[in-house]
């Protein structure tokens, strides 16, 4: 696991579990494995396996929550995301996570509640504010959006992302045009080609 040998240490573990079919750390492990190979699917019924082993852990119902997020399955995310909090509630990357999970239901004031614990518990989180940000928009509440996309910039420069949704925010709901532009000239030069029909359209 240590050198990213992801299939061979999946051996390892499925010939610990022929011997011991039970053994939730192999179990969880298997799952982490299959989830770093992309094979989300496969994770999923490993990590129930592992929770049926030990439902007092933490771990994998945080593990099949991060599964459950990767195919877009927000619910059943959430619903990990809520028993992993309880099980460990100083755990603080469950609220990111679960934010995220949140935002992909469109509960935009309940991701906001789990993106401002995360940042309570670390502040320098460029990511966190950037997401922080899309819920703002979502929650229409484009100033408090400008702040953390701001924030999530100033924490990370090369956020080409961040950029252009400033860029968009501070044109369409502030009517700053010229700084809307320069933001978006720079998410398009980083790559962020989503900029390109703004400036097209709007910065000639």
């Amino acid at each position: 696991m240590e050198t990213q040998s992801w299939m061979e240490a999946i051996g390892f573990f499925d010939r610990t579990l022929n011997e011991n079919p039970s053994n939730f750390q192999a179990l969880n492990a298997k799952g982490a494995a299959l989830f770093q190979l992309e094979k989300y699917e496969e994770a999923i019924p490993v990590f129930t396996a592992a929770i049926a082993a030990d439902s007092t852990s933490y771990k994998p119902w945080f593990n099949r929550g991060n599964a459950n997020l990767e195919l877009k399955s927000f619910k059943n995310a959430v619903s990990d995301y809520n028993m992993a909090n309880r099980l460990d509630p100083a755990q603080t990357d469950i609220y990111y996570n679960r934010g995220l999970a949140l935002l992909g239901m469109e509960q935009y004031e309940d991701a906001l509640l789990d993106f401002d614990a995360s940042l309570k518990a670390n502040p320098n989180q460029p990511l966190v504010y950037f997401n922080r940000g899309k819920a703002q928009l979502g929650n229409n509440d484009p100033v408090g959006a400008m702040e953390s996309l701001t924030n999530a910039i100033n924490l990370d420069s090369n956020n080409a992302a961040a950029y252009y949704l400033l860029g968009v925010t501070r044109m369409s709901a502030l009517g700053q045009k010229e700084e809307g532009c320069a933001d978006l000239k720079l998410a398009l030069s980083m790559g962020y080609t989503e900029a390109k029909t703004w400036i097209e359209d709007f910065c000639k």
